[in-house]
Protein backbone atom coordinates (compact mmCIF):
# COMPACT_ATOMS: atom_id res chain seq x y z
CA UNK A 1 0.00 0.00 0.00
CA UNK A 2 2.85 2.37 1.04
CA UNK A 3 4.43 1.73 -2.63
CA UNK A 4 0.99 2.34 -4.35
CA UNK A 5 1.35 5.80 -2.21
CA UNK A 6 4.31 6.93 -2.75
CA UNK A 7 4.15 5.67 -6.99
CA UNK A 8 1.01 8.00 -7.02
CA UNK A 9 2.85 10.88 -5.29
CA UNK A 10 5.49 10.88 -7.88
CA UNK A 11 3.20 10.49 -10.53
CA UNK A 12 1.14 13.63 -9.11
CA UNK A 13 4.33 15.86 -8.88
CA UNK A 14 5.46 14.87 -12.47
CA UNK A 15 2.40 15.73 -13.86
CA UNK A 16 2.14 19.08 -12.37
CA UNK A 17 5.55 19.81 -13.45
CA UNK A 18 4.87 18.78 -17.01
CA UNK A 19 1.51 21.23 -16.65
CA UNK A 20 4.08 23.63 -15.28
CA UNK A 21 6.06 23.49 -18.29
CA UNK A 22 3.51 22.86 -20.50
CA UNK A 23 2.25 26.62 -19.44
CA UNK A 24 5.81 28.13 -19.68
CA UNK A 25 6.24 26.87 -22.81
CA UNK A 26 3.13 28.38 -24.30
CA UNK A 27 3.96 31.75 -22.81
CA UNK A 28 6.81 31.51 -24.47
CA UNK A 29 5.59 30.64 -27.64
CA UNK A 30 3.21 33.60 -27.01
CA UNK A 31 5.62 35.93 -26.23
CA UNK A 32 8.14 34.95 -29.79
CA UNK A 33 5.09 34.65 -31.58
CA UNK A 34 4.46 38.38 -30.36
CA UNK A 35 8.31 39.53 -31.21
CA UNK A 36 8.06 37.88 -34.66
CA UNK A 37 4.77 39.27 -35.84
CA UNK A 38 5.92 42.84 -34.83
CA UNK A 39 8.89 42.21 -36.72
CA UNK A 40 6.95 41.00 -40.23
CA UNK A 41 4.39 43.87 -39.66
CA UNK A 42 6.82 46.88 -38.50
CA UNK A 43 6.26 50.03 -36.64
CA UNK A 44 8.57 52.27 -38.34
CA UNK A 45 8.39 56.02 -38.88
CA UNK A 46 5.03 56.25 -36.51
CA UNK A 47 5.72 60.26 -35.87
CA UNK A 48 5.20 60.97 -39.35
CA UNK A 49 2.61 57.81 -40.05
CA UNK A 50 0.80 59.41 -37.01
CA UNK A 51 0.46 62.93 -37.64
CA UNK A 52 -0.29 62.19 -42.21
CA UNK A 53 -3.10 59.73 -40.79
CA UNK A 54 -4.33 62.44 -38.49
CA UNK A 55 -4.49 64.92 -41.15
CA UNK A 56 -5.82 63.00 -43.86
CA UNK A 57 -8.53 61.13 -41.47
CA UNK A 58 -6.72 57.88 -41.96
CA UNK A 59 -6.00 54.63 -39.99
CA UNK A 60 -2.31 54.63 -39.40
CA UNK A 61 -2.56 50.72 -39.49
CA UNK A 62 -3.81 51.32 -42.93
CA UNK A 63 -0.82 53.32 -43.76
CA UNK A 64 1.81 50.48 -42.70
CA UNK A 65 -0.03 48.36 -44.77
CA UNK A 66 0.37 50.33 -47.98
CA UNK A 67 4.82 51.64 -47.36
CA UNK A 68 5.33 47.73 -46.10
CA UNK A 69 3.70 46.28 -49.67
CA UNK A 70 5.19 49.23 -51.38
CA UNK A 71 8.94 49.34 -50.48
CA UNK A 72 9.12 47.27 -47.25
CA UNK A 73 10.11 50.65 -45.22
CA UNK A 74 12.95 51.13 -47.85
CA UNK A 75 12.73 54.97 -48.16
CA UNK A 76 15.06 54.77 -50.70
CA UNK A 77 13.58 51.74 -52.80
CA UNK A 78 12.93 53.04 -56.55
CA UNK A 79 10.07 50.65 -58.97
CA UNK A 80 10.68 49.57 -62.30
CA UNK A 81 8.35 51.92 -63.32
CA UNK A 82 10.21 55.15 -61.94
CA UNK A 83 8.05 55.31 -58.21
CA UNK A 84 10.31 56.18 -55.45
CA UNK A 85 10.31 55.79 -51.62
CA UNK A 86 8.19 54.39 -48.93
CA UNK A 87 5.00 54.55 -50.59
CA UNK A 88 5.81 54.77 -54.19
CA UNK A 89 4.94 57.60 -55.82
CA UNK A 90 5.63 58.20 -59.55
CA UNK A 91 6.61 61.60 -61.20
CA UNK A 92 3.13 61.91 -62.39
CA UNK A 93 1.62 61.38 -59.46
CA UNK A 94 3.96 63.81 -57.08
CA UNK A 95 2.97 66.82 -59.56
CA UNK A 96 -0.60 65.93 -59.31
CA UNK A 97 -0.49 66.02 -55.41
CA UNK A 98 2.23 68.73 -54.94
CA UNK A 99 -0.25 70.56 -57.37
CA UNK A 100 -3.02 69.89 -54.25
CA UNK A 101 -1.03 70.57 -51.31
CA UNK A 102 2.25 71.76 -51.73
CA UNK A 103 1.87 74.42 -54.83
CA UNK A 104 4.50 77.17 -53.44
CA UNK A 105 6.49 74.67 -51.66
CA UNK A 106 9.78 74.32 -53.36
CA UNK A 107 9.62 70.51 -53.25
CA UNK A 108 10.88 68.30 -56.74
CA UNK A 109 10.62 64.56 -57.07
CA UNK A 110 14.26 63.90 -55.48
CA UNK A 111 12.24 64.89 -52.53
CA UNK A 112 10.46 61.89 -52.20
CA UNK A 113 13.52 59.81 -50.75
CA UNK A 114 12.57 62.34 -47.67
CA UNK A 115 11.21 59.59 -45.58
CA UNK A 116 8.56 62.82 -44.11
CA UNK A 117 7.79 64.25 -47.74
CA UNK A 118 6.56 60.47 -48.97
CA UNK A 119 4.55 59.67 -46.17
CA UNK A 120 2.90 63.07 -46.02
CA UNK A 121 2.44 63.23 -50.25
CA UNK A 122 1.34 58.99 -50.23
CA UNK A 123 -1.09 59.89 -47.33
CA UNK A 124 -2.75 62.45 -49.38
CA UNK A 125 -3.15 60.11 -52.21
CA UNK A 126 -4.38 57.39 -50.23
CA UNK A 127 -7.08 59.52 -48.31
CA UNK A 128 -8.33 60.70 -51.72
CA UNK A 129 -8.14 57.02 -53.17
CA UNK A 130 -10.56 55.97 -50.11
CA UNK A 131 -12.99 59.13 -50.56
CA UNK A 132 -13.16 59.14 -54.63
CA UNK A 133 -14.01 55.24 -54.22
CA UNK A 134 -16.90 55.16 -50.93
CA UNK A 135 -14.26 54.11 -48.03
CA UNK A 136 -13.56 50.90 -50.01
CA UNK A 137 -10.19 49.97 -49.40
CA UNK A 138 -9.65 47.35 -51.98
CA UNK A 139 -11.29 49.49 -55.31
CA UNK A 140 -9.20 52.71 -53.17
CA UNK A 141 -5.74 50.43 -53.12
CA UNK A 142 -6.34 49.07 -57.04
CA UNK A 143 -6.74 52.76 -58.07
CA UNK A 144 -3.32 53.69 -56.04
CA UNK A 145 -1.53 50.83 -58.10
CA UNK A 146 -3.44 51.05 -61.36
CA UNK A 147 -4.71 54.58 -61.33
CA UNK A 148 -8.04 55.87 -61.65
CA UNK A 149 -8.36 55.96 -65.72
CA UNK A 150 -8.19 51.94 -64.58
CA UNK A 151 -10.64 51.42 -61.91
CA UNK A 152 -13.06 53.85 -63.48
CA UNK A 153 -12.80 52.00 -66.70
CA UNK A 154 -13.40 48.72 -64.63
CA UNK A 155 -16.26 50.59 -62.62
CA UNK A 156 -17.85 50.74 -66.06
CA UNK A 157 -18.34 47.20 -66.60
CA UNK A 158 -21.39 44.62 -65.11
CA UNK A 159 -18.53 41.78 -65.00
CA UNK A 160 -15.93 43.93 -62.45
CA UNK A 161 -18.25 45.98 -60.31
CA UNK A 162 -22.14 45.57 -59.30
CA UNK A 163 -22.80 48.62 -58.44
CA UNK A 164 -20.47 50.66 -60.77
CA UNK A 165 -18.80 52.00 -56.98
CA UNK A 166 -16.74 49.31 -55.89
CA UNK A 167 -15.01 46.87 -57.72
CA UNK A 168 -15.54 43.17 -56.91
CA UNK A 169 -13.30 41.45 -59.58
CA UNK A 170 -9.69 42.38 -60.67
CA UNK A 171 -9.10 41.11 -64.12
CA UNK A 172 -5.46 42.19 -63.96
CA UNK A 173 -3.03 39.24 -62.21
CA UNK A 174 -0.89 42.30 -60.71
CA UNK A 175 -4.33 44.08 -59.36
CA UNK A 176 -5.05 41.58 -57.87
CA UNK A 177 -2.18 40.38 -56.38
CA UNK A 178 -1.54 44.31 -55.37
CA UNK A 179 -5.39 44.66 -53.61
CA UNK A 180 -5.11 40.94 -51.75
CA UNK A 181 -1.65 42.33 -50.43
CA UNK A 182 -3.13 45.61 -49.03
CA UNK A 183 -6.11 44.22 -47.63
CA UNK A 184 -4.24 40.87 -46.07
CA UNK A 185 -1.53 43.48 -44.26
CA UNK A 186 -4.21 45.88 -42.90
CA UNK A 187 -5.84 43.37 -41.22
CA UNK A 188 -2.99 41.55 -40.13
CA UNK A 189 -1.82 45.19 -38.55
CA UNK A 190 -5.01 44.94 -37.07
CA UNK A 191 -4.68 41.62 -35.19
CA UNK A 192 -1.53 42.33 -34.14
CA UNK A 193 -1.63 46.35 -32.62
CA UNK A 194 -5.12 46.36 -31.92
CA UNK A 195 -5.72 42.64 -29.81
CA UNK A 196 -2.16 43.48 -28.00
Amino acid sequence: MAKKSIVRTIIKRFLAVLLVLAIAGTALFALFQDKINKWEYPIQYAEYVTYYADKYDLDPLMLYAFIRTESNFDPTADSNAGARGLMQITEVTFDWIKSKIAPTEDLTFEDLYDPETNIRFGSYFVSYCLLRYQNDLATAAAAYHSGWGTVDDLLAQSEYSADGKTLDHYPYPQMRLYVKKITSSYQRYQEIYIAS
